[in-house]
């Protein structure tokens, strides 16, 4: 795989900083932020080419955050995480515009797989 940059936007701090470091292992530039309007900032600050992006977080939510990236930055694919189950939100967020969702827990090998087909899928 070329060499990935992503952005990791997760609540959970403990999950999102240790998903970076496994991401990273792997060869893949990864950066995290744990809420929303963070995410959009470093968005704004140096756009990744993929956002794996939770969808339940305080404040911000997901989708919200979805609809403001797809706003300015059309290009970036975005990867919702939906939890437990609920597969409600990753349906609503591919109509806003995310290119797929994946449950928690999350299989890393699964989340490679989905950012190798979103990269290629780019014109």
């Amino acid at each position: 795989m070329n060499i990935l940059k992503i952005l990791l936007v997760d609540d959970e701090e403990e999950f999102v900083t240790t998903l970076a470091e496994r991401l990273e292992l792997r060869g893949i530039q990864t950066r995290w932020a744990t809420d929303g309007e963070e995410a959009i900032q470093m968005i704004e600050s140096d756009p990744p080419q993929i956002v794996i992006l939770d969808v339940m977080m305080p404040g911000l939510g997901g989708l919200e955050v979805l609809k403001r990236i797809k706003a300015q930055h059309p290009q970036i694919h975005v990867i919702l995480l939906t939890g437990h189950g609920s597969t409600k939100e990753g349906i609503v967020g591919m109509r806003l515009g995310a290119f797929d969702y994946l449950m928690k827990p999350l299989d890393i090998e699964e989340l490679i797989k989905k950012m190798q087909e979103a990269i290629k899928s780019r014109p």
